[in-house]
């Protein structure tokens, strides 16, 4: 864990809000990570963290082999707030009881609160709180008070304020609840008193200064693709280590509408950095030829990323360290975080599909920040808005939106009708709007009419959705004459499709990409 002056340990039940609980405490100028529930409390301890918070979580602490943490932690000295089944395996650990709830309560409520100390100051007797639990505190534990009920709740809020224990039966981190964040302040600068102070300023300084004594005088690799993730990292690499810098670009035939050229022109000739353009489109679409099933695309494609930088590196003398921009979301999405309870949805090819015998000693400088939080960094290092503001793109580039097998046509196909409707959106100022905006080739084929022939060709789908850290997301209620615009544009302009249809699928249950 880098170096920092407090920050606050969450550990994981498994709820869909640790990672907004993260976010939240983060915004409030603390830093955050999110630990598994089972750590040990000595190791711990040993990090030294100002306080710590047990998240929400879909098992129920009647029930047997629930997830349990170490219980010395309460033990510890430590300010800890429970959150939902945080507080209610709080309340079961020290004495209370917990049950099942005769109607289980979900949604927005009223809370009253019995006292307006410590994690209510400054709160109004009543407030609107989102709730969310199948289980309810029934009997609270020894030196426990209640400090917050509802209808349905008469302990929806507790706290032993000499041990510095609270347990709350709703959600502060949700935006439902309107004063959550004060909540949230509340304790971390009242009850475990921290001083803040984490913002990206702090960040960026303390990264550079961190890659500085890591890197020291050897050389690193940088993968930039020119998105956002990337172009942070070369960017905060390069102030790190200037000329020590190998920052590659790999032109995989699987990008954006002339995106090696931008990516030239951007970084090479205007932030000075030592970039390499690399073209090896040829030896992807062999690797890929044939290949169907989304998770071989991913492993293929981060397989032929490092053969290429191994390649380069061999070109530039020795090179001890890998830079890759993955971000927290991406490693939450991969595998369970540290251990805990999240289910592994999709690996992606900076996570992924490295191999085991990786040459290079790996370098993640961001790993730890949500993509809102990148871009902050991004402004933190002087990047244009034009960069800073980019929607994501993946790592796999096209190969994860033209379904099925690759081919060079079925790519470019795809590339100019993804163009045109960025350049739509771009013109009817929505694109800062939306957290991601992208056409995805389908494959099928389907029926059409085209100047009185009959036509068989592709469809291509429309994917826009809003979203604040990719971890949900809504789908963009576009406008109608927004998509009858892209829709008569790429029919037109675009040989080969011939049908366009709007993704209407919100995440979850949907992934934002589609595969």
């Amino acid at each position: 864990m880098n170096k920092r002056r407090d920050w606050i340990a969450i550990l994981d039940f498994g709820s869909q809000y640790t990672r907004l609980i993260a976010r939240r405490v983060r915004e409030c100028g603390v830093y955050s990570e999110i630990l598994p529930y089972n750590i040990d409390s000595r190791k711990l301890l040993s990090k030294k963290p100002q306080a710590v918070i047990l998240s929400g979580g879909p098992a129920s602490v009647a029930a047997r082999r629930s997830p349990m943490c170490d219980r010395d932690i309460f033990r510890s000295g430590l300010p800890v707030l429970g959150i939902c089944y945080g507080a209610q395996l709080m309340a079961g650990v020290l004495g209370g009881k917990v049950a099942r709830a005769g109607a289980r309560e979900y949604g927005k409520t009223t809370l009253l609160l019995k006292s307006a100390d410590t994690l209510f100051k400054g709160l109004a007797p009543k407030e609107t709180v989102w709730m969310s639990h199948g289980d309810k505190i029934t009997r609270l534990p020894a030196g426990f008070e209640i400090i917050g009920s509802t209808a349905n709740a008469g302990i929806a809020a507790m706290g032993d304020r000499k041990k510095r224990l609270y347990g709350l039966q709703f959600h502060p981190e949700v935006a439902h609840t309107p004063k959550g964040k004060r909540i949230l302040k509340n304790f971390l600068f009242g009850a475990a008193g921290c001083r803040g102070g984490w913002n990206m300023h702090s960040f960026v300084k303390s990264s550079i200064r961190m890659l500085k004594e890591k890197i020291g005088s050897e050389k690193a690799l940088c993968a930039l693709s020119g998105g956002v993730d990337s172009s942070v990292l070369a960017l905060l690499l390069h102030k790190a280590i200037g000329k020590n810098l190998r920052a590659v670009f790999i032109d995989n035939g699987l990008l954006r509408k002339d995106e090696a050229a931008l990516v030239k022109k951007r970084f090479k000739d205007y932030c000075r950095i030592n970039l390499k353009v690399v073209d090896a489109q040829d030896a992807f679409l062999k690797g890929l030829k044939g290949v169907k099933d989304p998770e071989a695309k991913r492993k293929i494609i981060g397989r032929l990323f490092i053969e290429a930088f191994e390649k380069e590196a061999k070109k530039s003398g020795r090179i001890k360290f890998l830079a890759q921009g993955t971000l927290y979301p991406d490693v939450i999405e991969s595998s369970s975080p540290l251990g805990g309870p999240s289910a592994t949805i999709k690996t992606h090819h900076n996570v992924g599909g490295l191999p085991e015998n990786l040459k290079f000693e790996l370098i993640e400088p961001l790993k730890d920040l949500f993509k809102d939080e990148v871009r902050l960094a991004g402004k933190e290092l002087g990047l244009v808005d034009d960069i800073v503001y980019r929607q994501p793109f993946p790592g796999p580039g096209l190969a994860v939106r033209v379904l099925g097998a690759i081919n060079k046509e079925r790519l470019d196909i795809l590339r100019q009708a993804d163009w045109i409707l960025i350049d739509e959106i771009k013109r009817a100022k929505l694109y800062r709007k939306l957290w991601q905006s992208f056409c995805v080739l389908l494959p099928v084929k389907t029926v059409g009419v085209m100047g009185d022939k009959r036509t068989y060709d592709n469809v291509a789908a429309i994917r826009a959705v809003t979203s604040t850290d990719a971890m949900t997301a809504q789908w963009a209620k576009l406008p109608y004459r927004l998509l009858e615009r892209v829709s008569s544009r790429i029919i037109n302009e675009v040989k080969g499709i011939n049908r366009v249809v709007y993704d209407i699928s919100s995440k979850p249950p949907s992934t934002i990409e589609w595969e």
